[in-house]
C-alpha cells in the first residue's frame, strides 16, 4: 500500500544547490580545499546527489608518516598533567560552541539530516568535551588492601598510545567527539579515519581542533589527524604496530574483517558495528507516548542510525489499534529536503542504501508482509534518493526481519506473552539498544533483568535510539561488545597498572612463601 501524497515536498526542480553552501561554510570553518582538492574522492551531499569537490585521498605512506607524528607526540603528551590535557579539550568545546551553527549545517549538507538533527550532532560533540573535562581530573585507580604489613598495593591508569579513530556516515562528527575527547584527556593522540561518504565535516572538525590547540599554546605536532581516503587509510591504523586501539564503527562485515587484524597483533578493538534493535510493546502501554517514541525511533535520520528501531514486537490486544495509529503517523510526516522548516525525513546517504531497502521490501513480501509505504519520493532529482518510510506487518521472524537493513523499514510482529516477546527481541544477531513500553513495574525489571533484553541498551517506555553521552553506548553479539562515551568507558583508553610499594624494611612473601637465602 502506497502512502505518498502531499506529505512529499515533490519540489525537485525547486532544491537549491549545495555546493556553494558548503564550500562558504568550509571557508568561514577555516578549511583550506585548495590544499585537498584535485583527486579522484568525491564528496558529495544526498540532498541532491550533487558533488561538493574531489579530493585527495591519502596514501599509504602518507598514512605511515601520520602515524609516526602521533607517536612522537604520545612520547610528550603522556607526561603532560591530565588536567592540562583536559584544558584543551575545553578550548575544544569552546570552538564548537562559536562553530555549531555552522558546522550542524554543514552535517545536515553532507549527511542529509534534518537541521535540528545536525545540530544536535554538534551539541552532543560540545557535551562530550565538557564531560571529558572533568573527568580529567577524576582518571583514579584504587588504593587495594595487601596482606602483607609495611606495604601499599594500588592501581594505577597510563595514557595507552596512539588511537585510531574510524567513523561512519550517519553520525559523521559525534562519534569521533566521543572517542577523542576521552581519548585526549586519558594521554593518547588520535588518527581519524572518517567515512569517504563524509569527508567535509571531518575536514572541518579538524580545523576547529587546529584553532583550539593554536590558543592551547603547547600541544604536540600530530596530536591529532584526519586522513581522507577509503580502505587503505582504515587498514594502515588497523595493521600498524603503533596504534595499540582502533575504535571502528561500521558493518558487522567491517568488524569482521578488523577484529581478527587486531587481534593478530594483539591490539585493542572498540568495535561499534550492527544494530537490529526491537522495542516491545505491552497491553499496559501509554499508546500515545509510545506511537511518538516509535516515530522518532524508526523514521528519524531516515532510518540509519545504529540504534534506529527496526523491530515492534506488540501484543496481540493491542496490536491493530497501535497500527492503525502509526499508518496515520507514517502516512503523515513529511518527506523532503532537510534544509526546510517541517522535513522530518530527508535522503538515503546513497542509491546503494536505497537499492538495499527496496530489496528488503521484495523479500519481505515474499515472505507475506503487508507493506504500508517504502517507495521513492519525487524529491531531489535522480542522483538523489528520498523514500517514505515504511511499516511491514509480518505473521514472524523471518530471515530479512532478522536481517539490519539500514534503512526506515519498521517491521511489526504480534505476542501473545513477555517471554516470547523478549525471545523475539534477542533472537537475532545483533545486541545494541532495545525498549519496552509498559506501565507494569513487573515486565519493566523482567526486561532489564539477566532474563531480559541481551542488548547493550535496555530502555523502558522510551525509544532504542538518543542515547545521552553520560552512560557508556555499545551493544553485544554481532554488534561488537565496544564501549563508548560516558561511564568508565575511558579506561579504553588507558592502560592499567597494579604496584605494590614496601616501605616496611623487611622482605614478606605473598601467600606465605618462604625464600630465605640468608645474609
Amino acid at each position: 500500500m502506497s502512502l505518498a501524497g502531499t506529505m512529499d515536498r515533490t519540489t525537485a526542480a525547486a532544491l537549491a544547490p549545495v555546493a556553494a553552501e558548503a564550500h562558504a561554510i568550509l571557508g568561514r570553518l577555516g578549511v583550506d580545499l585548495d590544499a585537498r582538492a584535485g583527486g579522484d574522492l568525491a564528496a558529495r551531499s544526498p540532498i541532491t546527489g550533487e558533488t561538493v569537490t574531489m579530493l585527495k585521498a591519502a596514501s599509504r605512506a602518507e598514512a605511515q608518516a601520520a602515524i609516526d607524528r602521533a607517536h612522537a607526540a604520545f612520547l610528550v603528551w603522556r607526561e603532560v598533567p591530565a588536567p592540562r590535557r583536559g584544558e584543551l579539550v575545553r578550548l575544544l568545546g569552546e570552538e564548537l560552541r562559536a562553530a555549531k551553527a555552522d558546522l550542524g549545517r554543514l552535517v545536515t549538507l553532507e549527511a542529509g539530516k534534518i537541521g535540528s538533527e545536525g545540530l544536535g550532532e554538534v551539541q552532543e560533540m560540545i557535551d562530550i568535551c565538557d564531560y571529558a573535562v572533568g573527568l580529567s581530573r577524576q582518571l583514579f585507580g584504587l588504593t587495594l588492601a595487601t596482606e602483607r604489613p609495611g606495604h601499599r598495593m594500588m592501581e594505577t591508569w597510563q595514557p595507552l598510545g596512539v588511537v585510531g579513530v574510524i567513523t561512519a556516515f550517519n553520525f559523521p562528527v559525534a562519534v569521533w567527539s566521543w572517542n577523542a575527547a576521552l581519548a585526549l584527556v586519558c594521554g593518547d593522540p588520535v588518527i581519524w579515519k572518517p567515512s569517504e561518504k563524509t569527508p567535509l565535516t571531518a575536514l572541518a572538525v579538524q580545523a576547529l581542533f587546529e584553532r583550539a590547540a593554536a590558543r592551547f599554546g603547547d600541544a604536540p605536532e600530530g596530536l591529532c589527524t584526519v586522513l581522507i581516503g577509503g580502505r587503505d587509510a582504515g587498514e594502515a591504523l588497523v595493521e600498524h604496530p603503533l596504534v595499540p586501539l582502533v575504535s571502528a564503527t561500521g558493518s558487522t562485515a567491517m568488524g569482521r574483517t578488523v577484529a581478527p587484524k587486531l587481534a593478530s597483533r594483539f591490539a585493542r578493538a572498540l568495535l561499534e558495528l550492527g544494530g537490529n534493535n526491537a522495542a516491545i510493546v505491552c497491553s499496559s502501554a501509554e499508546l500515545n507516548l509510545t506511537v511518538r517514541a516509535i516515530a522518532f525511533a524508526a523514521m528519524g535520520t531516515a532510518g540509519q542510525r545504529c540504534t534506529t528501531l527496526r523491530r515492534l514486537i506488540v501484543h496481540e490486544s493491542v496490536h491493530d489499534s497501535l497500527m492503525e495509529a502509526l499508518k496515520g503517523a507514517y502516512g503523515s510526516v513529511t518527506v523532503g529536503d532537510p534544509r526546510e522548516a517541517g522535513t522530518l525525513v530527508g535522503p538515503l546517504i546513497d542509491q546503494a542504501a536505497h537499492d538495499a531497502m527496496q530489496r528488503a521490501l521484495l523479500e519481505a513480501r515474499g515472505a507475506g508482509g503487508e507493506v504500508f509505504g517504502g517507495e521513492r519520493a519525487a524529491v531531489g532529482g535522480e542522483r538523489a534518493y528520498y523514500v517514505r518510510p515504511a511499516l511491514v506487518g509480518m505473521a514472524g521472524q523471518s530471515e530479512v526481519v532478522r536481517r539490519e537493513t539500514f534503512a526506515p523499514i519498521l517491521y511489526v510482529l504480534r505476542y501473545r506473552d513477555l517471554d516470547e516477546a523478549i525471545a523475539l527481541n534477542n533472537g537475532v544477531a545483533q545486541g545494541l539498544s532495545s525498549s519496552i513500553f509498559t506501565n507494569d513495574l513487573r515486565e519493566a525489571e523482567r526486561f532489564m533483568s539477566a532474563a531480559g533484553s541481551d542488548c547493550g541498551i535496555a530502555n523502558v517506555n522510551i525509544g532504542p535510539s538518543g542515547a545521552e553521552i553520560g552512560g557508556a553506548f555499545g551493544g553485544e553479539k554481532e554488534t561488537g561488545g565496544g564501549r563508548e562515551a560516558g561511564s568508565d568507558a575511558w579506561k579504553a583508553y588507558m592502560r592499567r597498572a597494579t604496584n605494590t610499594i614496601n616501605v616496611s624494611g623487611a622482605l614478606p612473601l605473598a601467600q606465605g612463601v618462604s625464600f630465605d637465602i640468608g645474609g
